[in-house]
Formats: C-alpha cells, structure tokens, sequence
C-alpha cells in the first residue's frame, strides 16, 4: 500500500534583509543633532512635566491653603467630589455650549472669508491683511471692547437694538455676547488655516469639472471639500482645543455669572478664590485629560477620513 503524496513542507519564512550599518560621518551627525536638540529638549520635557506631575500630586491629596496643617493624601476622593458635583456638570454643558456653536459657525464664516481671500482679483494682500486684524488683537483688549460695546450706558449694541435693561444680566444675551466675541476674535484664525488648505486645490480639476459642465456648488463639494479635509480637521481641531479651555472672555464679561462658567474658570476659582489646591488641581487634570480625549477623537475617527483615500495614513 502506497504511502500517499508527501507532506508539503511549509514555507520557509523570508528572510530579513541585512540592516544597513551605519557610518562613521553618519553616527557622527546623529551624536551632534543629539547634543545640539538635547539641551532645549531637556529644558521642554521639564517645563511642561513638572506642572503636570506637581498637579497630579496636589490632585491625590487634601491640600487647602486656608488650613496648611490639613494636608494629607486622600487617593481618588477629590475627583470623586468633583464628579459628583452638579456644578462639575453644568460647567462642562456651558463649556460644551460655548464651543459647539462658536467653533461651528466659525468654520462656515471662515470658509467663507478664505475663499474670499483665496479668489481675491485685486488689491490680494489688503484683503487678507484686513480680515486678519481681528486675530491680531489680544483676547483680553477684544473681550473688554465687546463687553463696553454690550454695555447699556455707553454700548453701541443695546442703542442699535433698542433694549431697555443691560443684556449682560440675563443668561441668553450673555452666551449670544461671549460667542459673538469668540467668533469675531478667532475666525480669521480659522480662515488662516483653511486658506493654507485651499491653495492645495490644483486649478486644473476645477477647470476640467467647469468643461464637463459641473456647477459652482457642485464643484465646491465635489472637488474642493474632499481635498481640503485635511486642513479643515487641523483647523477644527486647534479652535475646538482653544475653545474648550475658554477663560478671559467669560472673566472679563461676568467672572461666570448668569449661568456661564466654564470648566477654566471653574479651574480658576477654585484655585485661587476657595485656595483648594487638592479639588482645583483635580479639576486641572480632568480638564486636560477631556482636552485629551477630544483631540484623540479627532485624529482617529475623522483623520482616518481626512487621509487620502479615506485611509489612515
């Protein structure tokens, strides 16, 4: 009786191709890029560790500067408390709010002054000088010239609209006053941002598009939107960071009253006004962990979409 066909013998894995060893000039340029780079790197990892690392620490304990004899490490029990807290809660939906509709209706007014400034005719650079004076004033000299401009004595809002009682005391004009503000302050940041991306757009394809006859609109979402998603997730990404961590427009306009206190300024007065560095520094953590989150959210579930061909790189 036949033994049968022989058993196939199973493939021989391929083998590693030999690593390519390094010159002497080559070593030599990396030991001198290490020694140039590592000083400043150094110097960087320990400016923004040490906060982090002190936070986390302050963050375990009971620390609060009106009993400094209180100190001791209590584990999770702060962030526990601040969880639980209802104004934990309502500041993130405030901060949520703000960021939302600020950062949305500044990626439809940025895209708008882009495309303004992409398809300028003439006087190019005046345009974009202009649209970018906005962005070039500090936050804090913006905010107290809308909130002089809401104010009901001497604002030029409340006289344009007719109103009768200052709009900077109810909740609804306020939250429409803070991201008015956001919005006039950081869209031309926005617009900053999608232009870069608008002039990797080849005029060639819209041209080709124009003969087969498509329309403004639909070469707009056919071609120029699908090439632009990288820069409009790096644009939305950078204004949807800074607006989460929103501060000195909310504390120059009403230090968080009237239903606006955002997780900064929570952040804030904890630390400084109630002087509990163990609850405020667990604050400062969750913050920066949601801050964390948001930016992971981002680069995996819409950078896998922003790549082309709608692959992760």
């Amino acid at each position: 009786m036949s033994t049968g066909a022989a058993a196939a013998e199973p493939p021989t894995a391929a083998p590693r191709a030999p690593r390519k060893r390094l010159t002497g000039r080559a070593k030599g340029e990396r030991k001198l890029a290490a020694m140039l780079v590592g000083p400043a790197a150094v110097v960087m990892i320990a400016v923004t560790a040490y906060p982090i690392v002190d936070a986390v620490i302050l963050s375990l304990k009971r620390s609060d500067l009106r009993y400094p004899n209180a100190t001791k490490f209590i584990g999770l029990s702060n962030y526990g408390h601040v969880l639980s807290a209802p104004v934990f809660r309502q500041d993130v939906l405030h901060t949520v709010i703000i960021t939302v509709i600020s950062v949305g209706v500044q990626l439809v007014l940025g895209m708008l002054l882009a495309l303004a400034m992409h398809r300028a005719i003439f006087a190019r650079g005046a345009v974009r000088a202009i649209a970018l004076i906005p962005y070039g004033i500090v936050a804090v000299v913006a905010a107290y010239s809308w909130q002089y401009a809401w104010a009901l004595n001497s604002g030029w809002i409340p006289k344009l609209l007719g109103l009768t009682s200052d709009p900077l005391s109810h909740p609804t004009t306020t939250y429409i006053a803070i991201i008015l503000t956001e919005i006039w302050k950081n869209t031309p940041f926005m617009a900053l941002l999608l232009l870069a991306g608008l002039a990797l757009v080849p005029d060639e394809l819209h041209e080709a598009a124009r003969v087969d006859g498509a329309t403004t609109w639909q070469r707009f979402w056919r071609i120029t939107i699908p090439l632009m998603k990288p820069a409009i997730l790096v644009a939305l990404l950078f204004r949807t960071l800074d607006a989460f961590r929103i501060f000195d427009t909310i504390y120059i306009f009403n230090q968080g009253q009237q239903g606006t206190e955002s997780l900064s300024m929570l952040n804030y007065n904890t630390l400084l006004s109630r002087l509990n560095l163990g609850l405020g520094s667990a604050v400062s953590v969750l913050l920066f962990l949601i801050v964390a989150l948001i930016a992971f959210v981002f680069i995996k579930v819409f950078g896998a979409g922003a790549t082309p061909g709608g692959q992760e790189a």
